[in-house]
């Protein structure tokens, strides 16, 4: 009977390691592998291992779990390239008139929205051009790219008006200009990743932007 709480303390092995194969997200994982080496450490203490329990200790449980939270941080990471004046305004501050982006706000709250359903989080890369964007693209260095769609500045153009502002009109212009947006929307977002593509494709609204998945091989089968 005094031996009864071994028995206990042996149970949370499979129990910890069943909750932890289990579990969906990456940081309550964390926690529970903590939670699993710990229990370990403590089995093998018990039955007279105790060199192998500071092993599993100091080697199994902290260097493992402190490998896996970098490994998790660096994985669930969204790398989005942008034009450089862009970042400004998705981190909530204001633009001058001529540099403010039709919604790209709201479009970057949609979309970290989306991604911390699927516990990641969205990091802005910025650079100075679309060639540059482009060839970051080709590279690898960024998951995907958001630019003003070509199309809809040109139709802008041909309006004469400036990205961003607006002009009064008569309700038939209001109706005509309303379907015409709906055909050209104001940004294009690429994305080499395919499951990046399908969440984006079923749970971004795309009111603001178009979306396309590029499928970039791999140079000489090397990475």
């Amino acid at each position: 009977m005094t031996d009864n709480y071994i028995y206990v303390i042996t149970a949370l092995l499979p129990l910890s390691a069943c909750m932890l194969v289990f579990q969906v997200n990456p940081y309550n994982a964390l926690v529970i592998r903590g939670i699993l080496g710990a229990v370990a450490a403590l089995v093998y203490a018990m039955f007279g291992a105790a060199d192998v329990a500071l092993t599993e200790a100091l080697v199994g449980t902290m260097l493992a779990i402190t490998l896996y939270a970098v490994a998790v941080r660096s994985s669930l990471t969204m790398r989005l390239g942008v034009i450089q004046d862009w970042e400004v305004e998705a981190d909530g501050e204001s633009l001058p008139d001529s540099k403010t982006k039709p919604d790209f706000g709201e479009l970057m709250d949609d979309l970290r929205t989306i991604l911390s359903k699927h516990y990641m989080r969205l990091e802005l890369v910025t650079y100075t051009d679309r060639q540059s964007l482009h060839r970051a693209l080709l590279a690898k260095e960024v998951h995907g790219t958001c630019t003003e769609d070509e199309r809809w500045l040109f139709e802008q153009d041909q309006r004469g008006l400036a990205p961003g502002s607006t002009q009064k009109a008569s309700p038939q212009d209001d109706q005509d200009q309303v379907a015409q947006e709906y055909e050209t929307l104001p940004y294009h977002t690429q994305t080499r990743v395919q499951r990046l593509y399908e969440i984006m494709q079923s749970e971004l609204s795309l009111s603001a932007t178009s979306l396309t998945y590029v499928n970039i091989p791999e140079a000489g089968k090397d990475h």
